[in-house]
């Protein structure tokens, strides 16, 4: 009873999927019509996030903390080697930047 209830899901999702409804621009225009200053807003909040993040990196010595952090991964990593392979790690760095690359653009697509 399970299979034949999803097949008949499918075949409706698929069915409905495939329809388009013409609203001749009406999507367009609305879109067009929606206040500009929230676009405004979310760059402006995104520079304000941006400067908070590069003063309190200045204030508190971000520098030196990543230096530090650094030389103790390094004196530990020589001391005892990772069991992590690297290219995994480099891999799954790759696909992360990949994820917010993707999500960047699709949010300014949204936006816009």
């Amino acid at each position: 009873m399970d299979e034949q209830n999803e097949k008949l899901l499918r075949q409706f999702f698929s069915e409905a999927a495939q329809q388009t409804i013409e609203d001749n621009g009406f999507t367009e225009r609305v879109m067009s019509q929606l206040p500009m200053r929230v676009k405004r807003f979310t760059r402006i909040w995104s520079a304000c996030c941006i400067v908070i993040a590069a003063l309190l990196f200045t204030v508190f010595h971000g520098w030196e903390l990543l230096l530090v952090q650094m030389e103790v991964f390094l004196r530990t990593t020589i001391a005892e080697p990772p069991q992590v392979n690297p290219l995994t790690v480099v891999f799954t760095l790759f696909c992360l930047l990949m994820i917010g690359v993707y999500e960047l653009l699709s949010y300014e697509r949204l936006i816009r």
